[in-house]
């Protein structure tokens, strides 16, 4: 009887903050994010920021987060099957179905609508081989391969206006979710809410900033114990840099696959 246990070569740091203008404001953070690591060294992660103009957002966003990747949980995904690029499509849709679904459930349980608990969501699938991303609303998912690229799987939707942008609950939000699929080698995967994305994204070329996302992988690649790590990506979040940056929630998740 083989009694060893499966060691898990991700490594993953990952946290929310509340934002300086919403802590001044009294108000909870709305962001939220879940994550795991499936057999097969399968990472599935999930961010999401809860509508500001939302009166349940944070519940949605908590909602939509861990009902997408309880989904992919269950689905007894292997590295073989993803290498079908349908299936991988279908694995993602499914998800962010069954994160509406949930969403809408508890709308209904609270007596509310589900326009209440409104929310963005991405929704990230990687292995060493591969990595794919869905995403409703803006935020970003980049994931660096071997070779050294570093790509944005999504890039901020943003309606006509600055600050418009599509929540899982808008009608049309599934058919419109952006998808794509990069497969290459992979050692580093991230996704963030937009209270990131100025410093994150290169606004003029549209590409990821590698100056942000390189430390970072950097990082986590390096770290050894998983609560000192989140402690300093809080402390991180949560310094002058970002703050003077930016007032809004803050999520982030970092992955690093390693091969030793």
């Amino acid at each position: 009887m083989n009694t060893s246990k499966q060691i898990s070569h991700w490594r993953v740091v990952a946290a929310s903050v509340c934002g300086t203008s919403h802590i001044k404001n009294k108000q909870l953070c709305q962001d939220a994010h879940h994550w795991q690591v499936l057999p097969g060294n399968v990472l599935v992660a999930a961010a999401a920021d809860g509508a500001g103009s939302a009166s349940q957002g944070k519940v949605g966003a908590m909602v939509a987060v861990e009902a997408a990747i309880e989904n992919l949980s269950i689905q007894e995904i292997t590295r073989d099957s993803l290498s079908d690029d349908a299936i991988v499509q279908s694995l993602l849709h499914e998800a962010l179905l069954a994160a509406r679904k949930a969403v809408e459930d508890e709308a209904a349980a609270c007596r509310k609508q589900p326009q209440d608990l409104a929310t963005t969501l991405i929704i990230a699938i990687a292995t060493p081989d591969m990595a794919a991303a869905a995403q409703i609303g803006d935020g970003l998912a980049v994931v660096k391969d071997r070779k050294g690229n570093l790509v944005a799987l999504t890039v901020p939707n943003n309606g006509e206006y600055i600050n418009e942008t599509t929540f899982l609950t808008s009608l049309d939000a599934i058919d419109t979710a952006q998808m794509r699929l990069w497969r290459e080698a992979i050692v580093n995967v991230a996704a963030l809410t937009d209270g990131l994305q100025m410093l994150a994204l290169n606004m003029v070329v549209g590409e990821p900033h590698k100056p942000f996302f390189f430390p970072l992988f950097d990082f986590v690649e390096n770290t050894e114990d998983r609560t000192l790590a989140k402690e300093q990506l809080v402390k991180f979040l949560n310094s002058e840099r970002i703050t003077q940056r930016t007032d809004d929630d803050l999520t982030l998740i970092i992955a690093a696959f390693n091969n030793t």
